[in-house]
């Protein structure tokens, strides 16, 4: 009979306005992968918070069990030093330093004022050698890409000896093969005795990996499913997160007849902003029209993004050539405040860092790219800025008290829900999407989709990046495939599959490397 590692009893957790947590009970054993599951905001990264220390003991209600003792954490040292170590969505990775000195960062090696470099860099390559990852601790950060960054975090873990691992949103930012890597990973961990928590979106990684799974909704427990007994599918887990059952993913278009060109791109190359050398968008032509889902779809590293900034009025890369068409007259777009005002927005898929001020309101980032929309002679008109926000809230029916409530407090699919906002405020004609609906619940998926049909079927042209090949499939009326900066196909969308753009990427690198 397997042993009980965690449990977490009855845990309730207020903040001002919202109850997040309410009775919240989790039961994991030893050895098993045990899968958290819910919508945005269901209240899955405040339990692992309160498990982990992050939110104290007393300022919550409940209990804590972990190896049949009672927990009363007061800091993430305290949960870290039984083996309870959590990876958040966001890796807590400083770029400029090496992958030793962030492994061992705070938990430095050696005596003390005196840093043993030789035994932090010896033991950091023994941990990346158990994770698969053939990098010397001594290279930077910032040298080494997202998936290669995510297994660093794990052996920054491992180096903690962790016991219990809690990954939130580990394969968001990774492409097909990364996160199968990753998984497979966790899945050899759990074959030498250790117990992991995942949360996740992804419910495909969920049925693979998990032994149970948790769903969470609206703060309260509402299942455990065990993969032995129960019959746990997609559409299963779907109905215990959302309340209902989701029969279609993604919302029919009605076909139109599209033929005027709203925006065209011409032999566009850019070169990256600190390697003058490198192309990382080589003779790059195509087209959206009016009324269109245009999706890019490509591994990580091909360009996708670097291509969609270069337009938002070069706000990315240097040495930027080729043309640029809008309703067919060409236009030099050379700042963000010159692409806003000939009515293109960038949705970026970094919201945290580039797209919202997290410590300021819904309020004001929502009209922040419009400004002009809710002022008068340069003064901004307070009354009208939240009206503009609660019209935004409702219509994307975002979870929040108030529109006063800092975008910081919100739960990853509420972020994204305030960046659209920000950018269907501004009205454009043309919306670029990178990666809209990444990190955040099938729910808020669907609602995102249907914005996206809402815009198209007003005239509204819409560029979808996206690294989920079935998104791109299930939203795009057309499809360009990116390889290595370069258009590697085009597909229109109903002759598309998975297995015809992977090919048409194959194809390409091998012509690259002949």
């Amino acid at each position: 009979m397997s042993k009980t590692l965690l449990e977490m009893k009855n845990i309730t957790k207020t903040f001002p306005g919202v109850k997040a947590l309410d009775n919240v009970n989790l039961k994991v054993e030893e050895g098993e992968i045990h899968a958290l599951v819910g919508e945005n905001g269901a209240g899955k990264s405040t339990l692992m918070n309160v498990l982990s220390g992050i939110y104290p003991f007393g300022s919550y209600e409940g209990d804590i069990f972990y190896e049949g003792e009672v927990c009363k954490f007061g800091k993430i040292k305290d949960s870290e030093s039984v083996g309870i170590v959590i990876i958040h969505q966001e890796l807590a990775l400083v770029p400029e330093m090496t992958i030793g000195e962030n492994m061992y960062l705070g938990n430095e090696q050696g005596k003390s004022y005196s840093i043993d470099w030789n035994q932090t860099y010896g033991e950091a390559d023994k941990y990346l050698k158990q994770v698969g990852l053939k990098e010397s601790s001594r290279t930077q950060i910032k040298d080494i890409g997202t998936g290669k960054q995510q297994l660093v975090e794990i052996a920054k873990a491992l180096a903690k000896r962790a016991k219990l691992l809690i990954l939130d949103e580990p394969t968001s930012s990774l492409n097909e093969e990364d996160s199968k890597a990753l998984l497979d990973l966790l899945l050899e961990f759990k074959k030498q005795g250790m117990t992991s928590i995942i949360i996740s979106h992804k419910l495909n990684e969920i049925e693979y990996i998990a032994d149970k799974i948790t769903v969470i909704r609206d703060g309260a427990t509402i299942e455990t499913l065990d993969k032995q007994g129960d019959n746990v599918t997609e559409a299963r887990i779907i109905q215990g997160m959302v309340g209902r059952e989701l029969t279609d993913r993604y919302p029919k278009r009605e076909a139109q007849n599209l033929i005027e060109k709203a925006l065209e791109v011409k032999n566009w190359t850019v070169y990256h902003p600190l390697y003058s050398e490198r192309k990382v968008v080589d003779d790059v032509s195509l087209y959206v029209k009016k009324g269109e889902v245009l999706g890019i779809s490509g591994l990580m590293g091909a360009g996708r993004t670097e291509l969609a900034m270069s337009i938002f009025g070069k706000s990315y890369g240097k040495k930027i050539s080729g043309q640029l068409l809008i309703n067919n007259k060409e236009v030099s777009l050379n700042t963000e405040r010159e692409a806003i005002d000939h009515k293109i927005a960038y949705v970026t898929e970094d919201r945290k860092d580039n797209g919202l001020i997290l410590s300021n309101p819904i309020r004001i980032n929502t009209t922040l790219a419009n400004l002009k929309g809710v002022s008068k002679r340069g003064v901004i008109d307070a009354d009208k800025e939240i009206a503009v926000a609660n019209e935004f809230k409702d219509k994307l029916r975002t979870k929040t008290p108030s529109v006063e409530q800092n975008v910081g407090n919100l739960s990853g699919g509420n972020q994204q829900k305030v960046l659209l906002s920000k950018w269907m405020f501004a009205e454009p004609d043309i919306l670029i999407l990178d990666e809209p609906t990444r990190g955040i619940d099938v729910g808020a998926k669907y609602e995102i989709y249907c914005i996206i049909n809402d815009l198209v079927a007003a005239g509204k042209s819409v560029i979808m990046i996206s690294s989920e090949l079935p998104e791109v499939l299930g939203m795009s009326d057309r499809i360009y495939i990116m390889n290595s900066g370069q258009i590697a196909g085009e597909l229109d969308a109903k002759e598309a599959t998975q297995e015809k753009i992977m090919s048409h990427i194959i194809k390409s690198g091998k012509e690259k490397n002949e």
